[in-house]
């Protein structure tokens, strides 16, 4: 039976070339406000005894979360027989320690959340840092599509002579994966208590005339890739690349590094963006196919 798909909270893009690469149909759902803030919610579609998935990538959810859930208990309550997410950006995870006294550890209390309305989760590449995978938070099988080849390909077809440049110790297998023969580096990053991040430099000697790539995970305020292009800047280097597979883009980021002489931005279409220029849709429908499907 046709995979049925779910775009929400809005139809994105992604979701519409992910849907016809699976030859999925579509899912479609109607939700309005009433006057006190309460959601009503109603399925379209027969979906008893059918695979559903909901792509919903996790980006500013608290004002459509809920929904979401409700979407999902609703599917289930008319008789589908799995109902999975597709989370291309997964939120709620760099909350992974109680730091002090009385803080919410909201990367847990998320995923037990989405455990207990989901039959599977497929993100790509979610920041994990002092959890090693998925299954330490999440009780429901998970998959994790690495967009890390989708990114080498770019920067093979899009820059000449690279010089790749990762933001932390953690990155190291990452951008080593990404460089492939390519010469890279990765940063010294310390983050101290009042948001600042201080960034240590190795030696550049052997930059060159190489182009710099600045490469990360997750941009949302921007401060860690702004002081590595002003650091660029006073070696005299060429304009640095930026590639970024989640493009959050808080406080005005992206203008922030065109304004510094960024010589171009690419980022993933995990969150729909202008500078959305690597397509994730054959890593994901691949994902999908390997959970989903019988």
């Amino acid at each position: 039976m046709t995979l049925l798909m779910f775009d929400f909270p809005s139809p994105s893009p992604l979701g519409k070339n992910i849907r016809e690469k699976i030859s999925a149909e579509e899912g479609k759902v109607f939700v309005k406000t009433f006057p006190d803030g309460e959601s009503f919610l109603r399925v379209e579609n027969s979906v008893k005894g059918r695979d559903s998935i909901i792509n919903a990538t996790l980006f500013h959810p608290n004002n459509w979360a809920l929904d979401l859930l409700f979407l999902a208990d609703t599917l289930k309550a008319q008789g589908a027989k799995r109902v999975g997410l597709l989370a291309p950006y997964l939120s709620y995870m760099r909350q992974d320690k109680v730091f002090h006294p009385g803080e919410a550890l909201t990367s847990k209390t998320f995923a037990n959340l989405l455990s207990s309305y989901f039959d599977y989760l497929i993100t790509v590449d979610p920041h994990l840092h002092r959890y090693s995978c998925l299954e330490e938070i999440y009780s429901i099988p998970t998959r994790v599509a690495h967009a890390a080849p989708l990114l080498a390909q770019w920067i093979h077809e899009n820059v000449q002579n690279p010089f790749l440049i990762g933001p932390d110790s953690e990155s190291l297998q990452w951008v080593q994966d990404i460089a492939g023969n390519s010469p890279f580096l990765v940063l010294t990053k310390v983050r101290h208590d009042d948001g600042y991040v201080e960034i240590t430099w190795p030696s550049l000697e052997t930059l060159g005339t190489k182009t710099p790539v600045l490469i990360d995970d997750i941009i949302s305020s921007g401060g860690t890739l702004l002081q590595a292009v002003e650091h660029l800047k006073g070696l005299n280097s060429l304009s640095p690349v930026c590639v970024i597979i989640h493009p959050l883009f808080e406080e005005n980021s992206y203008q922030k590094l065109q304004a510094a002489g960024v010589q171009k931005i690419a980022t993933c279409n995990s969150i729909p963006h202008p500078s959305n220029q690597i397509d994730l849709t054959p890593l994901l429908a691949q994902a999908i196919r390997s959970l989903s499907l019988p």
